[in-house]
């Protein structure tokens, strides 16, 4: 049997597969928090404990760069080895691969009912497909045809420089300039950015912060949920934390328009991640569509782009399609 994992700074998700049932079928599965643990191999061990399963192998996706069967997670203090993993876990095969790669070898294998349209648009068949995953920091990939099947590949597209796209924008860049050496995408448009945004809406004088708001921010909280859970009330949505999210849902458009255009993604854009799930009302407005094809010349190739959200684990289930996969064996 296979051990997958999705290691995320925020949550891993741990599950064990057999070949016969496939990529979407676990036979055991269960989420735990990340910073809760000094190290994978001590997550693995207690969730295995408690499924008491006749695990062999195991395949695990990471946020971050995979290089040489070694990873230094990129939002947790974790750094994992292929070979210790294996040594230390008593298995006979453990492969890492970067967490957007395992939603990008997802993406094939999707069904209708994983995914949330936002634009239907004009898929050519083959063309390459485009990733754009913001979670706790920001992911990127892509896939290409190769004339029988589509190919993942991984990058480390979200620590590009942030391009601001208007006058707000601009003066957020200025804002992070002051904090941060380098300013990517990655700082604003995330769960790491969100709060970014926030505190520049707040301190450039937007509008005032509640007492409550305040109070549940300085709490020790998750300050990405509280802020998006305020934009998002149905009753009374806090008007700083919609501002921040419309500003986070401007930016995501136009950094998914940007890597349309740099990998030609005619087959269409998927965003992954746990934002996009969380915050689809504010995705479905035009503000997204808008900055997704505000690219001049390139306005109507772009229009013709379809986009989606995943809303399902494709993270883990690409992990364990590639664990699974019988050529590997």
């Amino acid at each position: 049997m296979l051990l997958a994992g999705d290691i995320g700074g925020t949550k891993t998700d741990l599950a064990v597969f057999r070949p016969e049932a496939g990529p979407r079928a676990p036979l055991a599965q269960a989420e735990f928090p990340s910073g809760h643990y000094p190290n994978l191999e001590a997550m693995v061990r207690v969730f295995l404990a408690k499924v008491n399963l006749p695990v062999d192998r195991a395949c695990f996706d990471v946020a971050g760069p995979v290089i040489g069967g070694r990873v230094k997670a990129t939002n947790l203090p974790w750094v994992i080895d292929e070979a210790k993993l294996s040594r230390e876990l008593g298995l006979t095969s453990v492969h890492l691969l970067n967490d957007l790669e395992a939603i990008a070898r997802a993406v094939p294998i999707l069904q209708p009912d994983d995914l949330h349209t936002l634009n239907a648009g004009e898929p050519v068949s083959g063309g390459t497909l485009a990733v754009i995953a913001p979670g706790t920091g920001l992911g990127e990939a892509f896939l290409t045809w190769d004339g029988s099947r589509y190919r993942a590949y991984p990058s480390e597209g979200g620590h590009a420089d942030f391009a601001p796209a208007d006058s707000t924008q601009i003066e957020l860049l200025r804002y992070l300039r002051e904090r941060y050496e380098h300013v990517s995408f990655e700082r604003v448009c995330s769960g790491i950015g969100i709060p970014n945004i926030y505190e520049y809406l707040r301190d450039s004088g937007y509008g005032p912060e509640s007492r409550e708001l305040a109070e549940q921010l300085g709490a020790g909280s998750d300050r990405t949920r509280v802020i998006l859970d305020a934009a998002l009330h149905l009753v009374a949505p806090c008007q700083l934390c919609v501002a921040a999210l419309d500003t986070f849902v401007s930016i995501l458009g136009a950094e998914a328009g940007n890597l349309a255009l740099k990998v030609l993604a005619t087959g269409g854009v998927y965003l992954g991640g746990g934002i996009p799930m969380h915050v689809l009302p504010a995705l479905e407005s035009e503000r997204f569509l808008q900055a997704f094809r505000h690219k001049g010349r390139f306005s109507k190739l772009l229009a013709r782009v379809p986009v989606h959200v995943i809303v399902c684990q494709a993270a883990l289930m690409g992990a364990a399609s590639y664990g699974l996969d019988p050529a590997r064996q």
